[in-house]
């Protein structure tokens, strides 16, 4: 992963994001030394986006497993057939 500083990005930032879109390495941005943030390509955020998505739906998923809240296939299949009517 690059490292930049918060003032080279305000001096370079078309030249920076020009080598992210080529590279797609996400850049972490400094201010004083300290991470301040990260600059990733569009395409990758979206990406990380759904997969965290996904990754929270299964973890409803498995929580309502744990806590019992869960349908037999036919219980399932009553509640869905007045549902769809």
């Amino acid at each position: 992963m690059r490292v930049e500083l918060v003032t080279n990005l305000k001096r370079q930032a078309t030249k920076i994001l020009a080598e992210l879109h080529t590279s797609k390495e996400a850049v972490l941005i400094t201010e004083h030394g300290q991470p301040s943030a990260y600059l990733v390509d569009v395409q990758d955020y979206e990406f990380m986006q759904r997969r965290l998505e996904i990754l929270e739906a299964i973890s409803r998923g498995e929580r309502a497993i744990l806590e019992g809240r869960t349908y037999s296939q036919t219980e399932a299949k009553a509640k869905l057939s007045k549902w769809l009517k």
